[in-house]
């Protein structure tokens, strides 16, 4: 399926632009009295809609994709609600709220939240490995990794990474996790099933220099190279996967944070 548009959230500007993804020219905005600082947004898997997480007013929005207009708004009553995250089977959504320390669990079908999973202070990265049974927290406030179990949100394993993590993906055959860690200008390469010694764990096998104030972090479709957004040099760091190196840089706008892979 071609993507046919592309969704910007203006966090400063409390709009939502809307891409042409032919043209690349902007064709609509959507605007509402209670974004304040709107953030992470994600299509459901069918496409059909956009959810989008307000920071500061501590809701999340969704959005029609064939009218583009807000059909619903669900108060997260948590504080500083940053980004969106569904599951790999989309039925389910996470959202990190940084103030309150916990993950907001939503039910997609039902459109109402289930649960509050707390996780470390700070958390922001956050995203669910392939296999559905694995959530990962990035925390920023203690620069820590939680992963966490879908079905008993039980924390599984908790891991040291870089300085203030802020972004967390997964590689397509869910084999890596990449960490950007604003404040060490790093990327945590997380190996999610390390063998050794009899024990399968998730471990950080490398923590490799990129720009300044690392940033959004996407994969190719192949999972070949990853692409890092250096919000303060830039620019945008491309990863080889098979070497887990820099293979180098492509200079962009000022403070590049959101990025996509758009297939066509």
């Amino acid at each position: 399926m071609t993507a046919k548009k592309t969704y910007v959230a203006c966090s400063l500007g409390n709009k939502v632009d809307i891409i042409n993804n032919d043209t690349f020219e902007i064709v609509k905005r959507i605007e509402h009295p209670d974004f304040n600082f709107p953030h992470g947004v994600a299509l459901t898997k069918d496409g059909k809609k956009l959810y989008l997480a307000s920071t500061y007013s501590e809701k999340v929005f969704i959005i029609n994709t064939d009218t583009d207009e807000i059909e619903k708004v669900i108060p997260t009553y948590q504080d500083k609600s940053h980004m969106i995250s569904f599951s790999p089977d989309g039925n389910t959504v996470y959202i990190p709220n940084i103030g309150s320390n916990n993950i907001t669990v939503m039910d997609v079908e039902k459109e109402k939240i289930i649960t509050h999973i707390p996780v470390g202070p700070g958390p922001e990265g956050v995203a669910v490995h392939p296999n559905g049974k694995h959530l990962y927290v990035a925390n920023q406030g203690d620069n820590t990794l939680f992963v966490i179990d879908t079905e008993s949100y039980e924390v599984l394993f908790k891991r040291r990474v870089g300085g203030v993590p802020v972004r967390l993906v997964f590689s397509p055959d869910g084999k890596y996790a990449l960490i950007a860690n604003r404040e060490s200008g790093d990327v945590s390469i997380i190996e999610t099933e390390q063998h050794i010694n009899g024990q399968v764990r998730p471990w950080e096998i490398k923590r490799l220099p990129v720009g300044v104030w690392a940033g959004g972090v996407v994969f190719n479709q192949e999972g070949t190279f990853a692409y890092v957004a250096n919000n303060k040099t830039n620019d945008v760091s491309i990863i080889n996967m098979n070497t887990l190196k820099e293979d180098g840089r492509i200079d962009v706008g000022i403070h590049p944070d959101g990025i996509a892979y758009l297939m066509k």
